[in-house]
């Protein structure tokens, strides 16, 4: 792969755009490697929509490694200043070099989703990636903190892997300081605005209920 970089964002946007955290439309969903007090550069929401399309393409091929883009809003809450994103719509990529083990994106890949954000998506923000890791679980190769850090560089932008046989998935966040940890992966807010029914089915991801059940049970 070459080294040369794309820039997945305008190169005008410095700052988020001011915005409400959208807590109270929101269930959360923790990892099992996360703690309250845990800092990220930003907060994680994700539409029911993004989830399903995202995890549809995830088992389109369960044998080998797909992936794609990830779009919506990053945003900075005008009362507290957090940041945060809120993903909305999923790219899947083309042309790209895959295997049983491996996911590349070739710059022919990374050019044709640029085009197509800027002509259906012009006002999105390009959040980050996923991709799949089939019967390898949740964690990110050497190959793929490559690809983020070179073709997804700033503190907003996040990696989702899949794992699409054991139902379980998990978002890589950058801490403030841009340290990301490769093997400890995030959990997220499922924006439902008042459903009683969520999308969420990965088997790795406790809700805010059980996590406190869980707490309860170290606890006592």
């Amino acid at each position: 792969m070459e080294a040369s970089r794309i820039s997945l964002t305008p190169p005008e946007v410095t700052l988020p755009r001011n915005g409400r955290i959208p807590i109270g439309r929101a269930v959360r969903w923790w990892s099992p490697y996360e703690a309250a007090d845990h800092e990220t550069a930003v907060a994680v929401f994700m539409s029911p929509r993004a989830f399903v399309r995202v995890c549809a393409h995830a088992g389109s091929d369960l044998d080998n490694e797909v992936g794609g883009w990830l779009l919506g809003k990053w945003r900075a809450d005008r009362l507290s200043g957090e940041q945060f994103i809120v993903i909305e719509n999923s790219l899947p990529a083309r042309d790209t070099r895959h295997g049983s083990a491996h996911l590349t994106f070739t710059q022919n890949s990374q050019v044709a989703l640029y085009n197509e954000v800027q002509e259906r998506y012009p006002n999105k923000d390009v959040l980050g990636w996923y991709h799949t890791h089939p019967r390898m679980g949740v964690f990110l190769s050497e190959l793929d903190t490559w690809l983020h850090r070179n073709f997804f560089p700033d503190l907003y932008q996040v990696a989702l892997v899949v794992e699409p046989h054991s139902a379980s998935g998990g978002f890589f966040v950058r801490r403030p300081d841009g340290w990301l940890d490769a093997r400890r992966y995030y959990g997220f807010f499922e924006l439902n605005n008042g459903r009683k029914r969520s999308v969420v089915h990965w088997r790795n991801m406790l809700s805010e209920s059980e996590r406190k059940d869980v707490i309860g049970g170290q606890l006592s």
